[in-house]
């Protein structure tokens, strides 16, 4: 199958595949050792070139949920059960809200902001700061919402508590799921709430208490934006969206 489609709409299908097959994977659908179908199969069933399935299977390599062998087929780890299944699969299994995921960023992104003003190295701001230009100049959703997950993380690692920032990780996955949401959405724009800029801005000032507000009300804002999205759970408000985009973006005849 060719390639016909453009950047923002194969980064998408590709998304959509990665986190089908992680799905799968994760629910023990796709069990420790067994062998993916076939890159050709797995293109047929998704309707996607032998292109955008490969990076597909390039992500869960990178999350070290496959391992891809040469000439044999893409298998299913068995650090899978370890690492990629551990909190994000135990986080799923009770199906939380995207008002819970929120909640629970709050509580740890806050106090994390506030410590990187105190804490941050030259380095350390300089890798924020660097976050912050690639989701500002991204132009597709799914680069936009890595970035935005990029940052959020640097400002963890500066916190220099390595607990934070673990916890943070622990739910990255789901981060990223609402920052494609949020980051697709015009309502988020909403003037007046600070958003990425304004928190690096209040992190160089050393600015703590600035910096806590900031992180607070950005995080605050999906509550007056996602609407009906913010009681249903991230894996079908996720699923329903990347659709959303995938038909948004199709290329008109």
């Amino acid at each position: 199958m060719s390639d016909p489609l453009p950047p923002p709409q194969r980064g998408l299908l590709t998304e959509s595949i990665s986190r089908q097959l992680r799905s799968d994977i994760l629910s023990g659908k796709l069990p420790v050792g067994s062998k993916l179908p076939s890159e050709r199969e797995l293109a047929a069933q998704f309707g996607a070139s032998r292109n955008v399935l490969r990076e597909a299977l390039r992500r869960l390599e990178a999350q070290h949920l496959i391992e891809v062998a040469p000439g044999r087929g893409s298998f299913v780890t068995d650090s899978s059960t370890t690492d990629a299944r551990g909190y994000d699969a135990l986080y799923r299994a009770s199906r939380p809200s995207v008002r819970q995921v929120m909640e629970a960023r709050i509580a740890i992104e806050v106090e994390t902001v506030g410590l990187a003003s105190e804490r941050a190295t030259h380095a350390e701001l300089a890798t924020i700061r660097a976050a912050n230009d690639r989701m500002l100049h991204a132009t597709d959703f799914v680069a936009k919402a890595q970035a935005d997950l990029d940052f959020h993380e640097a400002i963890a690692v500066a916190s220099g508590n390595p607990v934070l920032r673990v916890m943070l990780s622990s739910i990255s996955g789901m981060m990223f799921e609402v920052m494609l949401r949020s980051n697709s959405d015009p309502s988020i724009a909403e003037p007046g709430v600070p958003h990425h800029p304004e928190i690096l801005e209040a992190i160089e000032a050393r600015d703590v208490h600035r910096a806590r507000h900031c992180m607070y009300e950005h995080l605050a804002l999906a509550r007056r934006t996602y609407g009906p999205d913010l009681d249903i759970s991230v894996d079908v408000m996720a699923a329903r969206h990347i659709e959303s985009l995938l038909h948004r973006t199709d290329p008109q005849p």
